[in-house]
């Protein structure tokens, strides 16, 4: 069983900067690969971006956050990053960590379990 608790969200003006964090507690953390996705008021959760188990350059991004965002992680202290640059109003929502649990698809939720219980940006014009 793995347990996992974001932190980092907060108010922001766009164009700054925020750097989620995402501490796991139980299970093998290093062995699983990590994503990041986000549900804004009414509408579905999507996907961000997600990372390999021995992260290095396998990342993966949505189009909307490329060249803005990046994922990272620290297996020796069990915690995965989301650096968010150069944020926008859009970027406002509950911001969410999962282990990517099943085969298939990074870019789709139901390929993940283990859900973190969320943190809230908002991105003020």
């Amino acid at each position: 069983q793995v347990q996992l608790v974001e932190s980092g969200g907060g108010l922001v003006q766009a164009g700054g900067s925020l750097r989620l964090s995402c501490a796991a507690s139980g299970g093998t953390f290093s062995s699983y690969d990590m994503g990041w996705f986000r549900q804004a008021p009414g509408k579905e959760r999507e996907f961000v971006a997600a990372i390999s188990w021995s992260g290095g350059s396998s990342t993966y991004y949505a189009d909307p956050v490329k060249g803005r965002f990046t994922i990272s992680r620290d297996n020796a202290k069990k915690t995965l990053y989301l650096q968010m640059n150069s944020l926008k109003p859009e970027d406002t929502a509950v911001y969410y960590c999962a282990v990517h649990y099943y085969s298939g698809s990074y870019y789709s939720p139901t390929k993940y379990s283990y859900w973190g219980q969320g943190t809230q940006v908002t991105v003020s014009s």
